[in-house]
């Protein structure tokens, strides 16, 4: 099928891009204009980025690092009802959806693999969907993004539902792709939420819960991989790892739910949780830690109950995993 751009200044095929006009079969169609957004803005501050010094440069781009963590600030109400959302879908057995395209596909994927790691969660539960598929993450395919039908089918084949919860990620709010999930995921009466980096006012798409991250223009014009998505990686963080706080992930500031047996650092890791929870010395912990399998929580549900792993096993099932419920709270370091 051919395509052309024209010009509004030459009028001659392939020359100008003043007015940008797409020819398909003789039919003229506008190029959505989306400069309004908030993203898509030229920045003031660094208008003489290209002549800076070094150093210069280096401190401009670390005042805009803070603006994205202030950004972020502005909307802890939303992400508070998002974190609730995200542990009361885990609890009834559901999962949490992550959807985008280009970078904010790829900082969903990496949040939804950190989990199971991190939080012994099953594998499965925290899923990362980005526009264009596993190739995508490793090479840019822009294209993709622009297929709403994509978006949408790639929900239906999750068979998403009321359980689920599906968080669609766009910087500048308007991704067909993912604002295709988000319609599909209402459909399906899945709960659903959208994180992007402009204003309110300028986002069409329905959701039950909206986070709307004043970055605002980005150092260099559009490039949404460096504000918006440091402050679209610190929502991510911050919704994953309190939704796993509030399912009785950790006891204390603890990370009580790894699995020692995967790696030394691991294994070093729980011996000193298991010191410092239990008040053993490293070798008794150490000697505890296999005894409990390289389980955690079994260890100190072990050690302070004075019970078999069986048993420790028998009272965390009936306290649905929170340690805190079986055991006393650590002492303040």
């Amino acid at each position: 099928m051919p395509f052309w751009v024209i010009s509004s200044k030459c009028g001659r095929r392939g020359e100008g891009f003043s007015t940008r006009i797409v020819l398909q079969k003789g039919i003229a169609v506008m190029i959505p204009d989306r400069g309004h957004i908030h993203t898509e803005q030229r920045s003031r501050e660094s208008v003489d980025l290209d002549r800076l010094p070094t150093q210069a440069a280096v401190e401009l781009m670390h005042r805009a690092d803070q603006q994205a963590v202030e950004a972020v600030g502005t909307q802890a109400a939303s992400i508070a009802a998002a974190v609730d959302c995200a542990a009361d879908c885990l609890a009834a057995g559901g999962r949490i959806i992550y959807v985008g395209a280009g970078t904010s596909g790829r900082l969903g994927v990496l949040d939804a693999a950190e989990c199971p790691p991190t939080f012994s969660l099953e594998p499965g539960k925290v899923i990362g969907i980005i526009a264009g598929g596993a190739a995508a993450l490793t090479t840019s395919i822009e294209s993709v993004e622009d297929d709403a039908s994509a978006g949408g089918r790639a929900i239906r084949d999750l068979q998403a539902g009321p359980q689920d919860m599906v968080l669609g990620i766009a910087a500048g709010g308007t991704t067909p792709f993912v604002l295709g999930a988000l319609e599909q995921a209402r459909l399906a009466r899945a709960r659903t939420a959208f994180l992007f980096c402009t204003d309110r006012r300028h986002i069409t798409a329905h959701a039950d819960i909206y986070i709307a991250l004043p970055t605002g223009p980005e150092i260099i014009t559009g490039s949404t991989r460096l504000k918006a998505g440091t402050a679209t990686k610190l929502v991510l963080n911050t919704i994953s790892t309190l939704a796993m706080v509030k399912l009785g992930k950790t006891f204390s500031n603890f990370m009580v739910d790894l699995d020692a047996s995967k790696n030394t650092k691991l294994r070093d890791r729980a011996a000193r949780i298991i010191t410092q929870v239990g008040g053993l010395p490293r070798d008794q912990a150490l000697l505890l830690l296999d005894a409990a399998g390289g389980n955690v929580k079994r260890a100190l549900v072990m050690h302070k109950r004075g019970v078999t792993p069986s048993e420790a096993d028998r009272l965390l099932q009936a306290a649905d995993g929170r340690l805190a419920r079986i055991i006393p709270p650590v002492h303040n370091p």
